[in-house]
């Protein structure tokens, strides 16, 4: 029986883009809490590849770029291979730290889907508009879910191995992990969080596009209304036939 409160039967799953800078700490943080690392190299050009592995990391890498999303479904789709008990994801550019690995681990238990680090408790160094973003976006997405997810924006996440045939979403961009949290809430799915340090320093610029980003989520948020209004309506017309 795979201990779930044991981080040596956990997988962290790294979506990596020209990350050649960070990425060999970012995997030697992880592993230095007892934890494998999967690194998805979403079509980097430069080292960050070859770093990850020589940091011990587990590498697959995608010929062009993408997305996150992209990055993340195969990192599951390996992940349902290995047996493992729990998987993280994490991002790759120094801004999530290893050490709350273990918070996450403390919370893990059967009724619980899916654990999201929750940044908003320590917001002094975090950017303003970032800060507003993530409570409003976190505020409506609440609402589609079902549950209040205090930051749905944070990557920082804790996926119970047997739920991740769920998370094959239709997005594939940044957009997909807000994806993942309605159709698990939909479903039914406890969510919880965990409070988290998250560790901003001087980085390239940021590869979020905020207007192109900010576009797909809401795209995203309406296709998925349209599909639940579909659902509702077929179940009515089944009621009817009944």
């Amino acid at each position: 029986m795979i201990a779930e409160n044991d981080l040596s039967t956990w997988l962290a799953i790294v979506p990596a883009y020209f990350e050649e800078r960070n990425i060999a700490d970012v995997v030697r943080g992880i592993r230095g809490q007892g934890m494998s690392v999967l690194v998805v190299d979403d079509g980097s050009t430069d080292a960050t590849a070859e770093q990850a592995v020589a940091a011990g990391a587990t590498v697959l890498r995608h010929p062009v770029n993408r997305g996150k999303g992209a990055a993340l479904q195969t990192g599951f789709h390996h992940a349902i291979q290995q047996g493992v008990s729990w998987i993280v994801t994490m991002d790759s550019d120094g801004q999530h730290d290893p050490a709350d690995l273990p918070s996450f681990c403390a919370l893990a238990s059967g009724d619980i889907a899916v654990i999201v680090g929750n940044r908003m408790g320590d917001i002094a160094d975090m950017p303003r508009l970032r800060r507003l973003t993530n409570r409003f976006m976190s505020w409506l997405l609440s609402l589609m879910i079902g549950q209040r997810v205090a930051d749905t924006q944070c990557g920082y996440r804790a996926y119970r191995a047997d739920v991740l045939p769920l998370l094959f979403t239709k997005t594939t961009r940044y957009d997909a992990e807000s994806e993942v949290l309605v159709w698990l809430g939909r479903a039914g799915y406890r969510i919880e969080s965990v409070p988290i340090r998250t560790i901003y320093h001087a980085a390239p610029k940021s590869k979020i596009n905020p207007f192109a980003d900010t576009a797909r989520f809401f795209a995203m948020l309406r296709r998925l209304h349209r599909e639940s209004r579909r659902e509702m309506e077929n179940r009515s017309v089944e009621t009817g036939r009944d």
